[in-house]
């Protein structure tokens, strides 16, 4: 059917967009999802058997390394070198889930701890974490307006 103001016979085309089947499509769509949505989260009730065991771990005391101001090496308040670092390492690295907690001084330079992850990293272990002290950050940090 044609839009027009009754006078001309000649048909001309509307230039609106019909929305009336994008309604009926969405509606649909709407219709399907929440008949499907109820089946997909339904779960299967299963009765699991009941076994009392306990978890297995083995609470491995981390290895610290202190790192002075001058650069002097300490493995768990023992002085060593480089070399023997890397060698305690290596075994280290044989224990399962072993780590080492690197405690650098606040004025060492930088080459003596990028030194000690370099020997520790070539010795293959796997668990490297650095200890801080979060009172003296805290202490120092700008108030938070």
């Amino acid at each position: 059917m044609a839009l027009g103001d009754g006078v001309a016979s000649t048909a001309r085309s509307s230039a609106e967009i019909n929305i009336v089947p994008l309604v009926d499509v969405i509606l649909v769509l709407l219709v399907i999802f929440i008949v499907t949505a109820p089946l997909i989260t339904q779960a299967v009730k299963v009765k699991l058997p009941e076994a009392k065991s306990q978890p297995v771990q083995t609470p491995s005391k981390p290895v610290v390394v202190a790192i002075a101001a001058d650069g002097q090496l300490h493995w768990d308040g023992q002085s060593l070198s480089l070399a023997e670092l890397e060698e305690r390492a290596r075994a280290l690295a044989a224990r399962p889930a072993a780590e080492l907690h690197v405690e650098a001084d606040r004025a060492v330079r930088y080459d003596a701890v990028a030194q000690v992850l370099a020997a520790a990293t070539r010795a293959g272990v796997l668990h490297i974490g650095f200890v801080t002290d979060p009172g003296q950050a805290r202490s120092q940090a700008a108030p938070v307006p």
